[in-house]
């Protein structure tokens, strides 16, 4: 068993044009909702980071628009996209460890792309770990830490490093 290719999560994300002639990242406050939005956002995510419970840590993600199931685990430094965390849903019973980053969106130099992130329910994510815009993590998944996930991860699937690459296939 192969992983999907990274173009399967390209596909799932938009990409746009920069707004001008600078490197896109300077356009972000038309982009993202304002820079008003954009530090209420980052206020709530690095609170959630060092927040007590995860019933604190969730209600703060979900003031910024994610959508953090219940009984979801989110870790102590775990940090969400400050742009776009309404495109990041973590589902029951996943976990997502220490340190870990994810992200809905990318700026490069001419142009930006923005995709939805999806932490299905029972998947395991390991400490310092980066999640890249558009990846979808199958259910009961785990991702070994310090891992970049740059594509999507089958359901049952272990995999890990830099980039990802398959460790065990799903058992059935």
């Amino acid at each position: 068993m192969e992983l999907p290719s990274t173009e399967t999560r390209k596909a799932r994300c938009q990409t746009f044009p920069s707004s001008g002639e600078r490197a896109s990242l300077w356009y972000f406050p038309k982009l993202t909702g304002g820079t008003l939005r954009v530090t209420f956002n980052a206020l709530c995510i690095y609170a959630s980071k060092v927040a007590p419970t995860f019933g604190i840590k969730r209600m703060l993600l979900r003031w910024t628009g994610a959508h953090i199931a219940p009984h979801a685990a989110v870790g102590l430094g775990v940090v969400l996209d400050i742009f776009f965390p309404q495109d990041i849903t973590i589902e029951d019973d996943a976990t997502v460890g220490y340190n870990t980053t994810i992200l809905a969106h990318e700026f490069m130099r001419h142009e930006w792309r923005r995709g939805p992130v999806r932490i299905c329910r029972d998947a395991t994510i390991g400490a310092n770990c980066t999640i890249l815009p558009g990846v979808i993590i199958g259910k009961g998944a785990t991702v070994s830490a310090m891992s970049l996930v740059n594509r999507d991860v089958p359901p049952g699937a272990f995999v890990g490093g830099v980039p990802i690459r398959l460790l065990r296939a799903p058992t059935d």
